[in-house]
């Protein structure tokens, strides 16, 4: 295995490393320096300038085969991202995912070759009820990526935590995880079924999914 890295001019990337590792032990990563505070900063500016512009739609459970807006289960509104067409600051997103992807499938060999991400904004009062990433006609998601681009003064009295559900030998525990800015969770899209719980003030990011065919 190593002939092979070596002829493939490998270098390995600690950052990785640790998040291949743990999502293979606990199933789940959380990374507070993904991105960069000026990435973050131009990624927020792009989210908010599209929300101003009124592109984003309500959201809905279900894909695109099954596919139903329900207030009482899913309140965030939200904006697909384009690759094709995408800005300065989506360009640099995709840049650092697509250099993720390419790293979890050469040393993981996990098939990863689509994505889709989109931008979300929950606003006051709204929230995400306990769900799993994955639909009853397409289990092709993977891995599920949040990025917070939340303003750098948000409390954890904003609301709007993420709650992992982990069992572990048949005992489930919460894994409650504060949207700072910056931070990016990563999680196994089959596996653990989580939550949004309410929020005080808007909440942004951007989410996705990395995809088998």
């Amino acid at each position: 295995m190593s002939q092979l890295f070596e002829a493939l001019d490998f270098v390995e990337n600690p950052l990785y490393e640790r998040i291949i590792s743990e999502i293979a032990t606990q199933k789940y990563s959380v990374v507070n320096d993904f991105f960069t505070e000026d990435e973050v900063a131009v990624l927020r500016e792009s989210l908010i300038q599209k929300h101003e512009e009124d592109a984003f739609k309500k959201a809905a459970i279900g894909n695109k085969f099954d596919e139903t807006i329900v207030k009482s289960i899913r309140g965030d509104i939200i904006l697909w991202i384009d690759e094709t067409t995408a800005n300065s600051a989506e360009l640099l997103f995709f840049d650092k995912i697509n250099n993720l992807i390419s790293y979890l499938n050469t040393t993981c060999f996990l098939g990863i070759l689509y994505k889709e991400f989109h931008y979300a904004l929950y606003p006051k009062g709204t929230f995400y009820k306990r769900h799993l990433d994955t639909f009853k006609n397409d289990d092709r998601r993977k891995l599920s990526f949040v990025c917070y681009l939340n303003h750098e003064d948000w409390q954890p009295e904003n609301g709007g935590e993420l709650v992992l559900y982990l069992n572990s030998n048949g005992q489930e525990t919460e894994q409650v995880i504060y949207p700072f800015p910056g931070r990016v969770v990563i999680f196994e899209s089959q596996v653990l079924e989580h939550e949004v719980k309410p929020v005080e003030t808007k909440r942004l990011s951007i989410t996705g999914w990395l995809k088998t065919r």
